[in-house]
């Protein structure tokens, strides 16, 4: 595949980075910092020989190199600050998107759009809204980093590896964040039996506030890590190497009576975007949660408009 990552900052680069060291695609790095993606493409195509990858990287300040993409990452925009919350973001990365995506459609017609810059649900309907493409072929991240999120704090609480950890987090990025205690396993065994409902509530919690934890630690900047690989998680579906479903921020059509808008929820990816939305058994406070997180998301999107 042909992959654009748009911005060069941390999440960007490090988005790029673990593409091609797993293989995946060939990467277009593109700023509009003059020289900057050059010279990390330069930097990682010399890391090549030493982990042993083959796909090419390449750095430009010009969309018409990003032209033919499979896929375009979008992390372009402006990072959180201490003291912001996703949605200090909404006016500021708006007009970023809007330009990002104007410019780089007319050359990939036919690419998927994974949006990564926040806030992350109304980016993701403005990056729909602007390139004109079919609803399954734009999405954004979130619902993969947040679900690791919470597994990694699951696996820290019990002192287990995150790998025995099976969790997942539906809704809205941020303060509408649904987790799935009932869906949740460690080495197999329910999270609700090897927790009581007070560390549960702490843990999600914490989920909820991981980014502003970072930003808050980190005093400059956000989380890129765990954000690109969440990112290139979501390629490696796209590509066909990952078979479980991945919480994304998608766009539904009545499924859990959610309709017309949005929202993080399971999904089967595939070279032609989102191929199917997986509906899980949920509980009527779940579905009660999934479909108000849903009309808070509509509300902000039409907010755009003023913008």
């Amino acid at each position: 595949m042909r992959v654009t990552v748009v911005g060069s900052g941390f999440v960007g680069q490090t988005t790029a980075m673990r593409l091609v060291e797993r293989g995946l695609a060939d990467v277009v790095l593109i700023d509009i910092v003059e020289d900057l993606p050059q010279g990390l493409a330069l930097d990682m195509r010399q890391s090549a020989p030493v982990v042993g990858f083959e796909p090419n990287v390449t750095g430009t300040n010009d969309y018409a190199d990003t032209a033919g993409s499979d896929v375009v990452v979008i992390t372009a925009g402006f990072p959180r600050q201490p003291g912001m919350s996703r949605m200090d973001l909404l006016g500021k990365n708006a007009g970023i998107v809007r330009e990002v995506v104007e410019r780089f459609v007319p050359g990939s017609p036919n690419a998927i759009i994974i949006v990564v810059t926040n806030p992350l649900d109304e980016m993701t309907f403005l990056a729909a809204d602007v390139s004109g493409f079919p609803k399954e072929r734009v999405m954004g991240m979130a619902g993969v980093l947040d679900s690791a999120r919470l597994r990694a704090f699951i696996a820290e609480e019990l002192g287990v590896s995150p790998l025995v950890v099976e969790a997942m987090t539906l809704g809205s990025h941020g303060e509408s964040m649904i987790p799935l205690p009932r869906h949740a396993t460690v080495d197999g065994k329910p999270l609700t039996e090897l927790v009581d409902d007070v560390t549960l509530e702490r843990l999600y919690a914490r989920t909820r506030d991981a980014g502003a934890e970072i930003v808050g630690l980190l005093k400059k900047g956000s989380a890129y890590y765990a954000p690109s690989a969440s990112a290139a998680r979501m390629v490696e579906a796209i590509a066909g190497r990952v078979d479980e479903p991945l919480p994304v921020c998608a766009w539904c059509t009545g499924q859990y009576g959610v309709d017309g808008v949005y929202v993080g929820v399971p999904v089967r990816l595939s070279r032609g975007g989102v191929s199917e939305i997986v509906e899980l058994d949920l509980n009527e406070d779940e579905l009660a949660a999934l479909r108000a997180a849903a009309e808070a998301i509509r509300t902000k999107c039409a907010d755009l408009a003023t913008l």
